[in-house]
């Protein structure tokens, strides 16, 4: 390779640069590695609703009444036997109360709920509208009657004043309590002792075995839980086997995980929980769970979703549909968090439900769906409205035949152009309303004019621009070696797209930096590849201007001998210090010179602390995460990268940044570059190309193929009445309307707050707009087109009823770590638990009928709130303490902002599959054929020693192996004998040639395909040292005092409701 030696001379005003070249030699290092943790989902919720659809299509939907402290547990009384084959209610028979007393043996009825539910006495149910469904609770005794009180006789309520003197004699240890709550209360004229029969709904207690974080526990003294046989279809009631509370605090704290931490942990045993409060623990199973939720709507609403009607509510994000887009943008492209829209403020103001949109402008489509059509409309251009420049879409309602056209999100009137006029039918509708996809789909393209072009130039195609750290960690680690290895088929990789019958190929180059930066010609001409360097990083500027952007496939071959040189040259580098602000310039002084648009992938690898522009000092105060003075170290600590990130974003410059990093580097500094500029941040901590290899190359090759719109500015336009005010994800914003990205891709997703503040009538409905300009793979200026129509409703159980909880807790996630940076995590904190009291409060009060203080009313689709909200507070990304390293927590807080609703879920809610139940393919390469196993609930109660399981939650994957699962499984899996003979340092399983080591490779190849980034495996035993990773991810239970279990926190939520309806 020939090297050059660049200078450039003294001009008037400004100061010469020289630069040189040298080479540095180094030594070796063996950095250590990290084992990376992933989460998943969770199984299943007590009873199925059969009855029920939870993708928000039933009309009323049926209420959860949970009633906290009642001495029985009742069974489910749901199914289709309540609803009729259109989702409606059908009439049930005479309802019944239930009292506090079991009934004598003989009295009752094998065929009659009463004895499913242990037998209870039996009375007048009140009426009430099925609009959620119900979970009896039973609040429970004290544990000791007061000296003169007679325990009730069997089949009689106890009188009304010694219930009352039974309470006032329970100590607030004794007596259920929430976190800053002196106590809950006397009984309301003994109602909490009445429970009414769930129309829909299965019943469960919640209850409480240890206080909410920071208070200390304030155990449930319930009596056990008596089991009874089902009826027929259902299953006996599980008695709670207990010991899972114990597991969180029996787990140290550890920032890292490197290499080699197998056996088993050090410590003191876990504590079994004593035997009269394991008894009386609330069954975790009888508690509404996401699991059946998704199986239940995966049961009604898989299949084909047409988008043909206003405010119509989408199936879940987890069932497999197939869109069929009749007029609505299609539910991967936009999710609202409701389809209902109050008509009044003060209602939505009421209600705490935020309004919102998940926008996901090039989502990746299912097979069997159409993708948005091109429309060009040749020098006429799209047809606008003439006052709010919405484009032409199917709410348009022409007028004064056809010749005038009224836009529904201004009310303006605009004329057709003569190019554009086309007669109306009987009907006002255009004659050719089907053959323009403008006028009949919600997603669409138009081809934009030079009007749409930056100075009224057509755009080149983009260009991808690799800058690779050189510098000693990145040589030694492997990385150098790995990715030059892996360069060209990572590069067969790039879009292509055919624009005007012609080949729209990308242009690559190459940066490589440590303490100085150097350029590489590529011209396919040249003989060799040649360097040039650049060593007065003060003042970047671009030596080479013909051969750095050359087209991959013409230049293949000094590609090649560039990726066998590069590795040869810094083997030996020194080099330890290093810059990073410089290298990004580089890049972008490169694509000014180019004038094209592009991407830089960004290869670092340590903090920049070489004297050059972008240096950064080490603040790794680890001791501050979890407390007030977090903000300090979660934001930047210099504004030079937020600059150098917005100039970026000026010339439509993504940057996305892989570090690789074994200290800290300070990833909320250089981080912003990529937020400001649309781009993502990977994270590969101890890298180790042996280990984590894989992982980086996947990453890149997905990130390098996917379909990316350059040069990006979208805007949302609403109706009159609605409009929106905060935006979440990355990019950059140069005023209060338009969102600016260099780049986008089809896993990015913008999260955007919609305010009410005008009101609605049912009439003229809410209409959203999403227009983004951009510029495709091929060069082509584009216009994607979005359209969404929303109902209006007046009372708010219709608000309720069409509600997208995923959705609804994408907004919250995104808001709230936003505010990391601004305010306390107890502000946080609170702020969530108080919300969702509010908006489940409001229910209560307004939507469901009087009932007992002690039930907890969850409307049907929301009743996955209080879990949601929970893991919420429990995630890394917002609860991350001293545990955890700075940068570790600001990569979760990265990788949430840009998440899609799918993805934010499973962040949430990590996916937990048992392995064994996996059915075999035919042949390795019949992945497709795998029929996953059905997914169990995210708790600890659900590993069972002789099964395997597979948790992944979108960042972390882990394969959990029980002690006792059998040796002819373990053998043809992992080629040892025994589960204790596994070597759980490897991050890939070998290849066996057998049907169970094909089954699983298979299954887990397949959960890694359906999502955004490539999950390194971690494989764990229980007694581990990683089982505490491990079990962080299994949100349903407590960890540590700083977390709650999803009981704990469904009391203490309950409890905050009571006060706000007191």
């Amino acid at each position: 390779m020939k090297h050059f030696h660049v200078c450039r001379l003294e001009e008037p005003g400004r100061r010469g640069s020289a630069s040189y070249f040298k080479r540095n030699q180094g030594g070796k290092m063996n950095p250590n590695d990290q084992y990376f943790q992933q989460q998943q989902q969770q199984p299943g919720y007590g009873a199925p609703q059969l009855g029920q659809n939870y993708g928000g299509m039933m009309p009323p939907p049926p209420r959860t009444p949970v009633m906290v402290n009642q001495p029985q547990q009742f069974p489910p009384a749901n199914g289709p036997q309540n609803m009729n084959p259109y989702g409606q209610p059908s009439p049930r028979p005479p309802m019944t109360q239930y009292g506090h007393s079991p009934l004598p043996p003989q009295a009752a009825n094998p065929n009659q709920l009463a004895q499913q539910m242990g037998g209870m006495n039996l009375g007048t149910f009140p009426s009430r509208p099925p609009m959620a469904s119900n979970l009896l609770a039973s609040p429970m005794p004290p544990q000791s009657l007061a000296p003169g009180i007679a325990p009730p006789r069997p089949g009689l309520m106890p009188p009304m004043q010694q219930q009352q003197q039974q309470m006032r004699h329970v100590s607030p240890q004794q007596y259920p309590n929430g976190p800053g709550m002196d106590n809950m209360g006397h009984p309301v004229n003994g109602q909490q002792f009445n429970s009414p029969r769930p129309p829909t709904g299965g019943g469960f207690l919640p209850t409480q075995t240890a206080g909410f974080p920071g208070h200390p526990p304030m155990p449930f003294q319930q009596a056990p839980l008596q089991q009874h046989q089902q009826q027929s279809h259902l299953p006996p009631t599980q008695q709670q086997q207990g010991g899972y509370d114990s597991m969180g605090s029996r787990y140290p704290s550890s920032p890292n995980y490197p290499p080699g931490m197998s056996g088993p942990m050090p410590g003191p045993p876990s504590q079994p929980m004593p035997p009269q409060q394991q008894a009386r623990r609330l069954d975790p199973d009888q508690m509404p769970s996401a699991i059946q939720v998704m199986e239940d709507d995966k049961r009604t609403r898989s299949g084909p979703f047409a988008t043909n009607q206003k405010g119509l509510v989408p199936p879940l994000v987890t069932t497999p549909y197939l869109t069929q887009d009749q007029g609505n943008s299609g539910p991967r492209f936009v999710r609202s968090s409701m389809y209902s829209v109050p008509a009044l403020p003060d209602m939505m103001k009421q209600t705490a439900v935020p309004f919102g949109l998940v926008i996901c402008p090039f989502a990746q489509l299912e097979e069997g769906e159409q993708a948005p059509p091109v429309v060009d409309m040749g020098e006429l251009g799209p047809v606008r409205c003439g006052r709010c420049k919405a484009y032409m879409c199917p709410f348009m309602q022409f007028i004064d035949g056809g010749r005038r056209f009224q836009c529904p999100f201004c009310k303006a009137t605009t004329e057709v152009p003569a190019e554009y006029f086309q007669h109306l039918d009987h009907t006002g509708m255009r004659m050719d309303k089907y053959q323009r996809p403008e006028l009949c789909l919600g997603s669409y393209e138009f081809v934009g004019t030079k009007d749409y072009c930056r100075n009224n130039v057509f755009p080149k195609p983009p260009a991808y621009i690799f800058v690779l750290d050189v510098s000693y960690n990145n040589v030694k680690s492997g990385l150098v070696h790995l990715l030059c290895q892996n360069i060209k088929s990572i590069l067969q990789h790039l879009p292509r797209e055919s624009v005007g019958g012609q080949s729209g190929t990308s242009r690559v180059g190459f940066i490589t930096y440590s303490k100085e930066v150097h350029f590489y010609n590529i011209k396919a001409s040249l003989a060799q590849p040649q360097m040039m360097v650049v060593g007065d990083v003060e003042d970047m500027f671009m030596p080479l201007l013909d051969g750095f952007l050359c087209d991959p496939v013409e230049s293949e071959h000094i590609i090649d001998q560039l990726m066998v040189q590069i590795p040869t040259m810094f083997a030996d580098s020194r080099e330890t210090e290093t810059i990073l602000g410089p290298a990004i310039k580089a890049g972008l002084e490169a694509l000014k010179a180019a004038d094209c648009v592009g991407k830089l992938l960004v290869f670092h690898s340590s903090l920049p602390i070489a004297e050059a522009p972008g240096r950064l000092k080490s603040r790794d105060e680890r001791k501050l995460l979890g407390t007030d003075k977090e903000k300090t170290v979660l934001s930047p600590q210099t504004t030079f990268y937020n600059q150098i990130g917005q100039e970026c974003a000026g010339v439509a410059c993504r940057v996305d940044l892989f570090v690789a990093n074994n200290a800290f580097v300070d990833l909320a500094t250089i981080g912003q570059v990529a937020r400001l500029t649309g781009g993502q941040v990977y994270k590969y901590t101890y890298f180790q190309a042996d280990l984590d290899g894989e992982r980086l190359v996947e990453d890149v090759r997905r990130n390098v193929e996917q379909t990316v719109a350059f040069d990006s500015i979208m805007r949302v336009r609403t109706s009159t009445g609605v409009r929106p005010v905060d935006f979440y994800g990355h990019f950059f914003m140069s005023n209060t309307t338009d969102v600016e990205t260099a780049g986008i891709d089809s896993d990015q997703a913008m999260t955007i707050e919609i305010k009410h503040d005008d009101k609605l009538t049912d009439e003229d409905g809410v209409y959203i707009q999403v227009a983004l300009l951009f510029t495709s793979p091929g060069g082509q200026r584009r216009l994607r087109i979005h359209n969404l129509a929303l109902s209006v409703c007046t009372q708010m159980a219709d608000l309720y009823r069409s509600c997208d909880l995923d959705t609804v807790m994408n907004l919250l996630m995104k808001q709230s770590v936003t505010k990391l940076t601004e305010s306390t995590p107890k502000q946080i904190r609170d702020s969530l638990i108080n919300r969702s009291a509010q908006v489940l409060a409001c229910y209560r009060k307004n939507c469901a009928s009087p009932s007992s203080p002690g039930q907890l009313i969850l409307p049907e689709c929301m009743k996955l709130l209080p879990l949601y909200i929970n893991c919420l507070l429990n995630c890394d990304a917002l609860s991350g303490g001293s545990d955890m390293s700075i940068d570790d927590r600001t990569f979760n807080m990265f990788a949430v902002q840009t998440m899609h609703v799918g993805a934010s879920l499973a962040y949430l809610y990590p996916r937990l599959v048992p392995l064994l139940d996996a059915s075999a393919p035919a042949s390795p390469s019949d992945q497709d054929d795998v029929v996953l196993p059905s997914p169990v609930r995210c708790t600890g109660d659900k590993l069972r020693d002789d099964g395997v399981y597979v948790l992944d939650n979108g960042i972390h994957m882990f394969l959990w192996i029980g002690l006792s699962v059998s040796p002819e499984w373990i053998h043809g899996v992992f080629g040892t004998n025994s589960a204790a003979q596994i070597d759980i340092d490897r991050t890939k399983l070998i290849e066996l040639d057998n049907p169970r080591s094909q089954q699983v490779r298979s299954v887990i190849a397949q959960l890694r395909s359906t999502r955004q980034r490539h999950m390194r495996l971690t494989l764990v035993r229980p007694r581990d040292k990683l089982e505490f990773v491990f079990r962080k991810f299994l949100v349903e239970d407590k960890h540590g005092d700083a977390s709650s279990s999803y009981v704990d926190f469904l009391c203490h939520l309950h409890k905050e409701i009571r006060n706000l309806l007191n």
